[in-house]
């Protein structure tokens, strides 16, 4: 079994989170509508989504919750615009690279990873499903405060352990 290794940082704090990402912000187009291609993971997956999709919070980053088209108890969103999480999703390759970036929020670890449009997509790491929480440029510089607001649903609903 291939196991996830990377650099490991731990963020403490808000004003740290933001720095991550305040130097990629940038400017953008708006996007009118929020959609999400919805995973089709297995029956063990399709269940912790569905739970993870029962605690998740009504506001991330001070944003109200507004879920993406299709509608679906995989995917969620929130504000505008979105910050789209999908559950059940693929193990990205990257995780294979013990070079890729990762960073720990409140007990949660995330893939990091840049987008060519300027968001940037995290991947939890070391849990029995795969959550990707895409954070689009035009919200970069808010940190990685959805990561903190998202983490304790991701821990109370997706186990630690290594994805089937």
């Amino acid at each position: 079994m291939n196991f996830f290794r990377h650099r490991h940082r731990t963020v403490l704090g808000l004003p740290a989170l933001a720095v991550v990402l305040i130097t990629a912000a940038g400017c953008s187009s708006a996007d009118d509508s929020a959609r999400a291609a919805v995973p089709g993971p297995g029956a063990k997956v399709t269940k912790l989504c569905q739970n993870l999709d029962k605690v998740l919070p009504s506001k991330v980053d001070g944003q109200g919750r507004k879920d993406p088209e299709p509608a679906s108890a995989l995917t969620a969103g929130w504000g505008d615009p979105a910050i789209i999480l999908r559950c059940g999703v693929d193990r990205p390759a990257e995780m294979d690279d013990p070079e890729a970036d990762g960073v720990e929020v409140n007990g949660v670890g995330w893939l990091l990873q840049k987008q060519k449009d300027g968001s940037f997509r995290f991947t939890t790491t070391l849990r029995k499903a795969y959550v990707e929480v895409t954070i689009p440029k035009d919200r970069t510089g808010d940190g990685m405060a959805p990561l903190v607001d998202l983490a304790q649903s991701v821990k109370k609903a997706i186990p630690a352990g290594i994805a089937d």
